[in-house]
């Protein structure tokens, strides 16, 4: 176990290396998957509905289907041109909400002008919803409920748990309020009983805060913000952000080489979270296949808070 409440550590931080990790969790996918695969009788199947040609997307969504060629998941999506009208993207909704062969669909963001996402990922069957964005994951979510977790959040409590970080008690500081990340990360790590502050743009003297921060989530969407004058020593940095540099390369919200020396454990960008939320994307997948099919899903049931 990390110990938060040491003195400036001697050495380096520990990497919170989420590659590692979502190649043991696709490992432990496959074999719930080659195990249910008699009784379910069919392949869990995801589909990636992405409209337009943001590339960045293009970037994610390829990932997403090449992990889930990975772990014997189908891929069942569509890509639409950036002019479908709102109307053709919810037909598609519905088709796969229809399909029996679908356990889990997600609409990849942003999506192109002139389309709005919120009926849009209303329109999701909530026991499909991969991301767990729909409002009835989220309120299942704010009561301790079972059902789909939203992904990155998730990753993040999964990495932390590998890490043997024991949050009850601790205080945890989380730089964002979207409800993508900053809202779903804050409610889950006061389920694991830390007490929780939640900073963002109008926050005053943000230093001030994080600084008292034992546990520090940057998801604020602002290339490398938090420096080494925001950080307690001694604390776990996570650092959601990822952007790509005009000099060429990636950086997160963290400006990791001021950080790292002062931090227990950090984790880098990329190769921290972002493996972790499309190993997470996949976890909710094959749980929703689990649950339609009667297959035990108890090896996965543990990743999700």
């Amino acid at each position: 176990m990390l110990g938060l409440d040491r003195p400036l550590p001697d050495s380096m931080a520990t990497l919170l290396d989420g590659r590692r990790l979502a190649a043991a969790i696709e490992q432990r996918l496959l074999a719930v998957i080659t195990a249910g695969l008699p009784l379910a009788g069919r392949a869990p199947g995801l589909a990636v509905l992405r409209v337009g040609d943001d590339p960045a997307s293009g970037v994610y969504v390829a990932n997403k289907e090449k992990a889930c060629s990975r772990v014997g998941i189908r891929n069942l999506g569509a890509h639409l041109a950036a002019d479908t009208a709102a109307a053709d993207v919810l037909a598609q909704i519905q088709r796969l909400n229809a399909d029996p062969e679908v356990d889990g669909i997600l609409l990849q963001l942003p999506l192109p002008v002139g389309l709005e996402e919120g009926p849009l990922l209303a329109a999701i069957d909530p026991d499909k919803d991969a991301d767990g964005l729909h409002t009835l994951n989220l309120g299942r979510l704010l009561k301790g409920e079972a059902g789909p977790r939203s992904c990155t959040p998730a990753g993040v409590m999964a990495l932390l748990a590998a890490a043997g970080v024991d949050l009850a008690g601790k205080r945890a500081v989380v730089v964002g309020r979207s409800i993508l990340v900053g809202q779903p990360m804050a409610l889950m790590l006061q389920a694991a009983h830390a007490t929780v502050s939640v900073a963002h743009s109008r926050t005053r003297d943000l230093a001030a805060l994080t600084r008292q921060a034992e546990v520090l989530v940057v998801a604020a969407g602002r290339p490398r913000m938090i420096g080494a004058e925001h950080v307690r020593p001694g604390a776990v940095v996570v650092d959601v952000g990822i952007h790509r540099q005009p000099q060429g390369g990636l950086c997160g919200d963290v400006r990791f080489e001021e950080v790292e020396p002062i931090a227990s454990a950090i984790s880098p960008v990329p190769g921290g979270v972002g493996p972790m939320t499309v190993a997470m994307l996949l976890v909710n997948t094959v749980l929703a296949w689990c649950h339609r099919h009667g297959v035990d899903g108890a090896a996965l049931e543990d990743l999700l808070v």
